[in-house]
């Protein structure tokens, strides 16, 4: 099987290409498939890829058909996870439809293109929901982006439901919680703070908390995240049916959690290094955010979530710091 993977050399797209190339097959409808090439395509090249000889990093613009028609052409499996992030996404109105709107409509025209009925992993979020919403927003509840990003991915949703529909591919959208802990540098992502507030404390910088402790985010590891892209994959056709979006499950973790989470694990010292100063935009950003979500289908299909709060941090301990941290 040769691998797609936009967006690719974003740190998802890195550790699912070292997890894929770990695993070395795909169970795809009860049989084994060997990964042979792993491409990973994105507009830079990246840092710190995993060094493996069936991976390959092509830079491009994903809104580009020419550049699409000849990645595809060879590809069995594509996980698209090229996107402008959420604050860059409104910031930015013009790119953030070429990238997230018109990259995803030309990725399928070329899917379909090519015939087969390409399977494809597309990555969603919980910014399709906004406005006034239920104390739990469940699969069925309708989109009402209050942000760009929110609209471009739900239209792009939408685009994959039709080609499905109509067979030109089989897809599968996952509506992504926050991710915690991202590893990296910050990004332009309107929930990067809730990252950073650990991220940097456990290396010994200070941070920048922009909501108050009251906020509440409902956040998923990149352990599960990344399981739940190659599960996606894996699952049978008939698991999605006619609804081909999923909100993966997740738990509700406010803001004063996640910094007592890490006093617990990492001490005072390390926590006093946030620092406090409200941004009423991205408070209001996170405020149309769900918090609480519920996971049912998810976990019906064989989704997972993380235990607790301090789970995560200890992962992110594990997997980014080489089990230590600066106290």
């Amino acid at each position: 099987m040769n691998v797609l993977i936009t967006g690719g050399t974003g740190f998802i797209g890195k550790k699912l290409a070292a997890a894929l190339a770990r695993r070395g097959e795909l169970r795809l409808d009860g049989r084994a498939a060997p990964v042979e090439r792993i491409t990973l395509f994105d507009t830079f090249p990246g840092e710190d890829v995993p060094e493996d000889a069936r991976i390959r990093v092509v830079t491009g613009d994903v809104a580009e058909r020419p550049m699409l028609d000849r990645l595809v052409a060879d590809a069995d499996l594509v996980w698209h996870l090229a996107a402008i992030v959420s604050a860059n996404a409104e910031a930015d109105f013009d790119l953030g439809y070429r990238v997230n709107l018109t990259g995803t409509w030309q990725l399928l025209e070329t899917l379909r293109a090519k015939g087969g009925r390409p399977r494809l992993v597309f990555t969603s979020t919980l910014a399709v929901y906004g406005g006034d919403l239920p104390e739990i927003v469940g699969d069925t509840h309708h989109l009402t982006p209050q942000t760009s990003y929110g609209a471009q991915k739900a239209a792009s949703e939408l685009l994959v439901a039709d080609y499905s529909r109509k067979g030109f591919v089989d897809g599968r959208a996952l509506r992504l919680p926050t991710i915690v802990v991202r590893p990296g540098k910050p990004n332009k992502a309107a929930s990067t703070f809730a990252s950073s507030i650990i991220r940097e404390p456990l290396a010994g910088q200070e941070a920048v908390c922009p909501v108050s402790r009251e906020a509440a985010m409902f956040v998923l590891s990149p352990r599960r995240v990344v399981d739940a892209l190659i599960h996606a994959m894996e699952l049978p056709d008939a698991a999605f049916g006619v609804v081909r979006a999923v909100q993966l499950p997740g738990i509700t973790a406010g803001i004063g959690e996640m910094v007592d989470a890490l006093e617990r694990i990492a001490g005072r010292k390390v926590a006093a290094r946030i620092r406090w100063e409200p941004d009423p935009l991205i408070q209001k950003i996170v405020a149309g955010w769900p918090a609480r979500v519920s996971g049912a289908r998810a976990l019906g299909m064989g989704f997972q979530a993380d235990g607790s709060v301090d789970e995560i941090i200890r992962a992110h301990i594990e997997d980014e710091l080489g089990g230590s941290f600066v106290g």
